[in-house]
Formats: structure tokens, sequence, C-alpha cells
């Protein structure tokens, strides 16, 4: 029975399940002169490509929406009291 292949491409979308050492998950998410996705190195997919200034944003954008989110999720708590409503017939 053929051995099933650890990394390649399907659809168009790149796989790799292949151990990842430290050196390998570095040069994955650090690749200068590369766009903002890259191939992830453990997985299906792309990911962001940290040497990228694009990513960056990304990543903010992201985390001030998850802020926003909890700060929110916040003020919805102490606004979550008991209603009574009569309604008159």
């Amino acid at each position: 029975m053929p051995e099933k292949p650890t990394s390649g491409e399907l659809f168009g979308v790149p796989y790799n399940f292949e151990r990842p050492s430290l050196s390998n998950m570095l040069k994955a998410y650090w690749q200068p002169g590369e766009g903002m996705l890259v191939e992830k190195p453990f997985g299906v997919g792309y990911t962001l490509n940290l040497a990228n200034w694009r990513s960056w944003i990304v990543l903010a954008v992201a985390g001030v929406l998850l802020w926003q989110q909890q700060k929110g999720g916040e003020e919805e708590s102490s606004e979550d009291e008991a209603v009574e409503v009569v309604v008159d017939e």
C-alpha cells in the first residue's frame, strides 16, 4: 500500500501535516518580500506573514473589534434586569 503524501495541494489549497520544527515555524511566519498570506507551516490553508505591514493592520483591527465586543458585553450585562409587563385587556 503506497504512503499518503503529508504535504501538497488539494483544490488549490495547500496542506502540510509534517511535524514542524521551531526554525520552520519562524520561517513560515516571517517571510520578507512575500505577500500578506503565506502557506501554513502545519495544517490546511494560509496564515499571516508577520513581515508584511498589512498583516499588522489586520491584527490591530481584529484586536480592536475583540476589545469592543468584550467592552460591549460588560455594559449589556448590567442592563439585563427583570421587567414586568402588564397587558390590559
